[in-house]
C-alpha cells in the first residue's frame, strides 16, 4: 500500500520534493510546493480540456447552425492549437504542460466540420476532415524538422491574435455573440491563465510562456464581448424581432 501511494505521488512531484513531505514533513518548501501546484493545474486543465467545448459543440447542433461563428477564426485557432501541440510532443515535454491541446484539437476541429456542414458546405468539411488529419501525421512523425517546428510555434502567436480577434471582430459588426457558447469561452481564458504558469514552471520555455499570454489577452476580449452583448439577441433573432415590431400608429 504504501509503494502505491509513493509511487503516485511521484507521478505529482520529483523524489525530492517527496523526501521533504513524506519522510521530512517540510510542508513550507516554496519551490516544492510550486512544482506540485503546477503538476495538480495541469492535470486539471487537462480533465478541463476533455469537456471545454462540449457545450459550444451542443450548441451549434441543438440549433443546427453556426451562425455568428467565424470559421476563419476557428481554423487558425485548431492551427495554433495544432502547432503548439505537436512543438511540445517532439520537444519532448511532460504531458501535464500540454495535454490538453489533444482534446482541444479533436474539439476544435469538430466545432469546424459543423460550422461547414451546417452552412452548406458538405463536400468541404470532409476534405477539410482528411486534410487536417495529413497535417497532423506530417508534423507528429518525424517528417518535420525540429528548427521547422520552432518557426511554426513562432508563428502561433500571430495566427492566435488573428484567428481570436478575427472572431471579436465578427461579433462587434453583429452586435451579438451569436451561437458562441459562454461556458466555453470562460473556461477557455481560465486555461490560458493557468498554463502561463504551468509553462514557467514545467518548461521555462519563453515562446510558450508569451503564447498564452497572448491567448490570454483574445481570450480575454471574447469573454469581455460575452459579458456586453449578453442580453442582447443574435443576428438573426436580431432581425426577426426587428420585423415583428409593431409600427405605431399616427394619431391625427
Amino acid at each position: 500500500m504504501t509503494d502505491i501511494i509513493r509511487k503516485g505521488a511521484l507521478f505529482l512531484m520529483s523524489p525530492k520534493c517527496y523526501d521533504n513531505y513524506f519522510l521530512e514533513h517540510d510542508f513550507l518548501d516554496i519551490p516544492c510546493f510550486k512544482a506540485l501546484l503546477s503538476k495538480g493545474l495541469g492535470l486539471a486543465i487537462i480533465a478541463g480540456s476533455v469537456l471545454v467545448k462540449v457545450p459550444q459543440v451542443l450548441k451549434i447542433l441543438s440549433n443546427k447552425s453556426g451562425e455568428g461563428i467565424n470559421i476563419v477564426g476557428v481554423m487558425l485557432d485548431l492551427l495554433a492549437i495544432s502547432f503548439h501541440m505537436s512543438y511540445s510532443f517532439m520537444n519532448g515535454y511532460p504531458f501535464s504542460a500540454w495535454g490538453d491541446n489533444t482534446f482541444l484539437a479533436i474539439q476544435t476541429v469538430t466545432i469546424a466540420v459543423l460550422v461547414l456542414y451546417f452552412s452548406g458546405r458538405k463536400a468541404q468539411s470532409v476534405v477539410f476532415l482528411m486534410a487536417y488529419a495529413t497535417l497532423l501525421y506530417v508534423l507528429n512523425s518525424g517528417l518535420t524538422p525540429m528548427k521547422a517546428l520552432l518557426t511554426i510555434q513562432s508563428c502561433n502567436i500571430p495566427i492566435l491574435l488573428v484567428g481570436k480577434l478575427s472572431q471579436a471582430y465578427t461579433n462587434y459588426r453583429a452586435g451579438s455573440t451569436g451561437q458562441l457558447s459562454a461556458a466555453t469561452c470562460i473556461m477557455m481564458f481560465a486555461g490560458s491563465v493557468a498554463r502561463i504558469f504551468t509553462s514557467i514552471q514545467e518548461t521555462g520555455d519563453q515562446m510558450m510562456i508569451i503564447t498564452f499570454c497572448a491567448s490570454t489577452f483574445a481570450n480575454g476580449v471574447i469573454v469581455s464581448q460575452l459579458i456586453y452583448y449578453w442580453d442582447k439577441p443574435a443576428g438573426a433573432q436580431a432581425v426577426k424581432a426587428k420585423v415583428k415590431k409593431p409600427k405605431s400608429k399616427k394619431v391625427d
